[in-house]
């Protein structure tokens, strides 16, 4: 169960679910020490779950990135003009996260890219043991880019380590700019803030400023990009910003090879 929102496990997964501030955390009948433990214990097994995912992602290579956001803010419509640019560049490879339906993986795979879609049930999450599943279903080759689109949810997400290298969290310009205050966990969590539906801006009231200022109230660090998927405005920035993140895990993993023969040569010498 989550103590905080009420989730439960679906059907077809036989582990619970639990996140978000301890403090916020209650069930009836429950004590706020057991509660506690729960939470705990839920978050110990998915971390275990989550560093072997990342220690499997690093040996190959692969760069993996958590999108989250809200319903409806385009990220599998961002997702599917992503796959769309990239084909052909590299591998890439995505976990579909939603409670029900197959829609958003058959839309990937529509656009010509390798998908596995997870279903949650009653889950409002993907946890990471889902994922270390889905990546047996998909074996991404070295060098892939691993895109997780994780159901539309800007609370439970947040808690859970999936092995992603970071999180992206992509905001509608419809939603309102004070999103990263209602939602600070999350916007904390990520790495990368990307404002979605830019075309739309000269139609609203959004303050675009006073997002950015908002997001960077609860992290300092946050990286933001305008984009439009529709229109194709600001993709290229956001293309670019991936490109270096797979470069990156790239960089790392033959850093890794060669400390690794160094050390093989080293021994074999003495």
């Amino acid at each position: 169960m989550c103590t905080v929102c009420g989730c439960g496990p679906s059907d077809d997964h036989d582990h619970g679910h639990g996140h978000g501030p301890l403090g916020a955390a209650h069930a009836p009948g429950m004590d706020a020490r057991r509660i506690v433990q729960i939470e705990t214990d839920i978050l110990s097994h998915n971390n275990a779950h989550a560093a072997r995912i990342r220690a499997t992602l690093a040996d190959k290579g692969i760069f993996a990135l958590n999108l989250v956001s809200s319903p409806c803010s385009g990220k599998t419509t961002l997702l599917c003009r992503t796959a769309e640019a990239l084909k052909g560049r590299f591998p890439l490879a995505v976990i579909e996260g939603d409670q029900q339906t197959s829609n958003d993986a058959d839309r990937i795979r529509a656009a010509g890219t390798a998908a596995v879609q997870v279903n949650t049930g009653k889950g409002c999450h993907l946890d990471a043991h889902m994922v270390e599943h889905a990546l047996e279903h998909l074996a991404p080759a070295d060098g892939t880019v691993l895109f997780i689109e994780n159901v539309g949810n800007l609370v439970c997400p947040a808690a859970f380590d999936l092995g992603e290298a970071c999180k992206v969290v992509i905001l509608s310009v419809t939603e309102g700019e004070d999103k990263p205050l209602k939602y600070p966990d999350m916007f904390a969590a990520a790495s990368l803030m990307v404002l979605n539906k830019a075309d739309l801006l000269p139609h609203l009231d959004f303050d675009v400023d006073a997002c950015i200022a908002n997001a960077r109230r609860v992290n300092p660090d946050i990286a933001v990009l305008q984009v439009s998927a529709r229109s194709g405005d600001g993709m290229e920035a956001w293309l670019e910003w991936i490109d270096a993140g797979r470069l990156q895990a790239i960089e790392a993993r033959i850093k890794r090879l060669e400390e690794s023969l160094r050390a093989a040569k080293a021994a074999l010498e003495e």
